[in-house]
């Protein structure tokens, strides 16, 4: 375990710094679009096993594989037509595909928790990019944060929940859209696994076709279905108008708040504040966090999606 986690620059010099590590089974936590991914060699058991106990994270709860282009997805899961119109439309990009895994991929068994599929995505952040092709290889990289606690959008965000449990962090900067990739599954008729970065109708819109929506059965098929996901301390309240006693509120629109997701109602905007605004409200010792109503169209069900299991019973 190390005793200090490093702040690589987000330069050649801190890409193969953050391979070197990888390449020796640590763990270094780099900036995507979306959110600070927590990185570890894909093929290592044991590099991968430090996941899960870095974050504290179940190990029934599968990681998504980040690589640094489609050619690279293809050499590890079975692709399909479907694979290839979503990734020439949104790769590089918050999109995640699920599709059965290769024989003789290598990929650590951790990663998949045991199933026949795997979640591969191809960011499109140039520091996660020079990483992983500084690597070389497949990056198992679920979000750097402990489990089912707030996402990290800085590298102040991963230091907080995470210094002293890894290896090192690239400094890349805030990330610009702020809440996870969209998750697709291609193993049957392409399903909505999870809403993200990339709105549900522009997803359909490249496919020609709707998605379904996985009810999922109980078994958790891919990373942030899990009930109870996103919380901070304080209980989240949604729906809200105004906060109520001992609550700090996270406005929307005209609705104000002690922050405000996006004065103009810009959902893009929303996005990219979500994770961040909700630390700083938690970070004041609010007991509640009362959050204003969200349109459920475009990336508005993104949001929904995160600020529903933030407020779920933990």
């Amino acid at each position: 375990m190390p005793n200090a986690t490093k702040i690589l620059q987000a330069d050649p010099a801190g890409f193969a710094a953050a391979a070197a590590i990888w390449r020796a089974g640590g763990l270094v936590a780099m900036p995507t679009e979306t959110v600070y991914g927590l990185g570890a060699d894909a093929r290592d058991d044991l590099a991968v096993a430090r996941i899960f106990e870095a974050k504290g994270r179940p190990r029934f709860n599968p990681l998504i594989v980040h690589v640094p282009d489609a050619a690279v997805a293809r050499a590890l899961v079975c692709w399909s037509d479907e694979a290839e119109r979503l990734a020439s439309a949104f790769w590089p990009g918050p999109l995640t595909l699920v599709l059965p895994l290769q024989g003789g991929a290598g990929i650590s068994p951790l990663v998949t928790a045991g199933l026949g599929t795997l979640a591969v995505r191809v960011p499109a952040h140039p520091v996660a990019q020079g990483a992983l092709r500084a690597f070389g290889g497949p990056v198992a990289a679920p979000s750097a944060n402990p489990s089912g606690r707030i996402s990290p959008t800085t590298v102040d965000h991963v230091l907080a929940g995470l210094s002293g449990r890894i290896e090192a962090v690239i400094d890349g900067g805030p990330c610009t859209v702020g809440v996870e990739s969209s998750i697709v599954g291609l193993w049957d008729a392409p399903a909505l696994l999870r809403p993200g970065g990339v709105p549900v109708e522009v997803l359909e819109a490249a496919l020609g076709a709707p998605l379904a929506v996985h009810q999922g059965g109980g078994q958790l098929i891919a990373p942030g279905q899990m009930a109870s996901h996103y919380a901070p301390g304080a209980k989240v309240r949604l729906g809200a108008a105004a906060a109520g006693p001992g609550e700090a509120m996270l406005g929307f629109g005209a609705v104000a708040g002690d922050l405000n997701l996006s004065p103009s109602g810009d959902l893009r905007e929303a996005g990219a504040n979500l994770f961040h605004h909700l630390h700083a409200l938690d970070a004041t010792g609010a007991a509640g966090i009362a959050v204003a109503p969200i349109p459920e169209v475009g990336l508005g069900r993104a949001i929904n999606d995160r600020l529903r299991r933030a407020a779920a019973p933990r």
